[in-house]
C-alpha cells in the first residue's frame, strides 16, 4: 500500500514529503525501501569483493555467500519479528507472508546469514574465521545503508526529543531519528575495522569486533525506541533485542580472546 509522509527536521529547517513508492512495474509497486536495501546490500557485496583476494578469499565465494545469505537473511529476520511480535498476526495468518508490508528485525537477517555462510564454508573447506573477517566490514556498509529504507517508511524512531536535529513525521511532535544513529554507528565501526583489520591477532578476531560493536551500539538505541514498538521479552521491561544484544557484547568480547588464545596455544 502506497503511504506518503512528511518527514521534517524543524530545527535544521529541513522539509521532505516521502512516497514510500519508487514506481511502479505494470501497476505493481516497487518500494524504496526494497531499493535501499538491494543497493546497501550490492555496494557491500562490492567492497567485499574488491578486498577478497588480498586476504585469500575468491571473489566467487564472496558472491556465493552474499547470494545465500540474503535470501536465507530475508527469511530469519521475518521469522525473528514474527516471533516477538505475533500478536499482529495472530488474527490474520496470512500476513506472515505479506513481507512487502514491512516487518523485518536485522538481528534475525544478522543470525540467518551467519549460519548460511558457517554451512557455505564448511562445504567448501574453506577458513570461516577469516571469511567472516572479510565479510565483516560488508556487513556494517549494508546496514548503514540500509537503515535509510526506514527513513522512507518512517519508522525506527525514538522517543520526543528537543534536540536540534529531531524529526518530526507529519508534524507530529520531534522525536529522535535512530536510524541516523543507527547508520552512523554503523559507519564509525566500519572506519575502526578498516583501520586496525590488518593488526588482526587471530582469524575472527574482525568479525567478533563486528558483532561486540553493533550489539553495544543496539542495547541502547533499543532502549530509547517508544515502547508500543519494542518487541518485548517480558513486558514493558526487557526487549529481546536488547537481550540478544548482550549476548553479542559478551560472545564478540569472548571470541576475540578465544581465537588469539587458540592461535596462541597451536604455535607453542
Amino acid at each position: 500500500m502506497e503511504t506518503v509522509n512528511t518527514i521534517s527536521f524543524p530545527g535544521l529547517g529541513l522539509e521532505f514529503t516521502i512516497s514510500n513508492v519508487a514506481f511502479h512495474i505494470f501497476s505493481h509497486p516497487i518500494y524504496w525501501y526494497a531499493l535501499i536495501i538491494l543497493f546497501g546490500f550490492g555496494l557491500a557485496a562490492l567492497f567485499v569483493g574488491l578486498t577478497a583476494k588480498k586476504r585469500n578469499v575468491k571473489t566467487e565465494n564472496i558472491i556465493d555467500i552474499g547470494i545465500y545469505g540474503l535470501f536465507v537473511g530475508i527469511i530469519c529476520a521475518r521469522i525473528y519479528y514474527v516471533i516477538f511480535a505475533w500478536d499482529e498476526f495472530a488474527g490474520d495468518p496470512m500476513g506472515v507472508f505479506r513481507i512487502w508490508e514491512g516487518g523485518l528485525a536485522i538481528y534475525g537477517g544478522i543470525i540467518g546469514a551467519v549460519i548460511t555462510a558457517v554451512i557455505y564454508c564448511r562445504i567448501k573447506k574453506l577458513n570461516t574465521l577469516n571469511v567472516f573477517d572479510v565479510c565483516a566490514p560488508g556487513l556494517l556498509i549494508g546496514q548503514a545503508v540500509g537503515r535509510f529504507g526506514n527513513f522512507v517508511n518512517a519508522e525506527v524512531y525514538g522517543r520526543a526529543t528537543s534536540l536540534p536535529w529531531g524529526m518530526s513525521i507529519n508534524g507530529a511532535q520531534p522525536v529522535h531519528p535512530l536510524f541516523i544513529y543507527e547508520s552512523l554507528w554503523n559507519i564509525i565501526g566500519l572506519i575502526v575495522i578498516l583501520l586496525f583489520r590488518d593488526k588482526k591477532k587471530a582469524d575472527g578476531q574482525v568479525f567478533f569486533f563486528y558483532i561486540a560493536w553493533y550489539s553495544f551500539g543496539r542495547f541502547f538505541l533499543e532502549g530509547m525506541r517508544p515502547s508500543q514498538y519494542i518487541l518485548y521479552m517480558i513486558p514493558d521491561v526487557l526487549a529481546a533485542s536488547q537481550v540478544v544484544a548482550v549476548i553479542g557484547v559478551i560472545a564478540g568480547i569472548a571470541g576475540m580472546i578465544i581465537v588469539q588464545k587458540r592461535k596462541k596455544y597451536h604455535k607453542a
